[in-house]
Parts: C-alpha cells; sequence; structure tokens
C-alpha cells in the first residue's frame, strides 16, 4: 500500500499530508482581478473622480449677483417702434454701417423676444453701445421702470 493506511472503512492520510492541508487552509488566498473586473474597476473610479471635479468645480465657481441699480449701474436706451417699422429698419437706423442681421439679433436676445416680429409704439432696449444715438429715448422719458 502507500502511504495512506486502510482501517475498517475509513482511509487515513499520514501526517505530512494532512499538515499541508491545515496549512493551505489557513493561508490567505490572494484577490485576482480579471480583465473585466479591471474595466469596471477604471470605470467605477473614473466616475468617482468625475464626481469629485464636479463637486469641486460647484463650489468653487464664482456666484452669479444682480447688480444694483442703485449702485450707478448704466441703464439702456429704447427706441420706439414707428407703425410699418421692422426690426431690420431700426437697427439700419441705430447703425448703419454694421451689419442688421448681427444688430437684430442682439436686440431680439436682449428684449427676449420670441421672435424678430414687433409691434408698433413698443419700446425696445438697445445695446449699451448705442446709448448716445439720436434714435434712442432714456428709460426715463418713456416712464419705464430703470
Amino acid at each position: 500500500m502507500s502511504a495512506a493506511t486502510l482501517t475498517g472503512s475509513r482511509i487515513t492520510a499520514p501526517a505530512s499530508v494532512a499538515a499541508e492541508r491545515a496549512v493551505a487552509l489557513a493561508a490567505p488566498t490572494r484577490l485576482r482581478l480579471t480583465r473585466r473586473g479591471r474595466i469596471v474597476l477604471g470605470a467605477l473610479a473614473t466616475v468617482v473622480v468625475a464626481a469629485a471635479l464636479a463637486l469641486l468645480a460647484t463650489f468653487a465657481a464664482p456666484q452669479a449677483s444682480a447688480a444694483d441699480p442703485s449702485e450707478g449701474g448704466q441703464e439702456f436706451s429704447y427706441v420706439v417702434v414707428t407703425p410699418g417699422s421692422s426690426l431690420w429698419e431700426v437697427a439700419t437706423e441705430l447703425d448703419p454701417t454694421a451689419d442688421p442681421r448681427d444688430l437684430v439679433a442682439e436686440i431680439v436676445h436682449l428684449n427676449q423676444l420670441v421672435d424678430s416680429g414687433v409691434d408698433a409704439g413698443q419700446p425696445l432696449a438697445v445695446p449699451l453701445r448705442y446709448a448716445d444715438s439720436p434714435a434712442t429715448i432714456p428709460a426715463a422719458e418713456l416712464g419705464l421702470p430703470e
């Protein structure tokens, strides 16, 4: 027979085999990452770093604050639309040398208009660089809040 002995219906191993088995069970197992595990771990680390950067950017960004008109801020000048006029005509009257398309887009954005349609008598705020234009009227003269 071999190193194992047969006693009744039970097989017993020699002491050295039993000791090796006990050592193998007591030894810590080493963690092995598969390729998929490394990809998942890398993606998770990327998400955590991106979230940390977004949070940092949120707290580090300067806060927006509205200017107080009483602090000497500038007020807009206005143009009142005459019957039959369009934004194109208003733009060419304000600055004949500029491209009217750009100025029309600025006026639409500044006045938060849905499109370029305007009504007769409607006051339109114009960019501050045209405040000295003879075609503009200060807000105080129109009775608009400053």
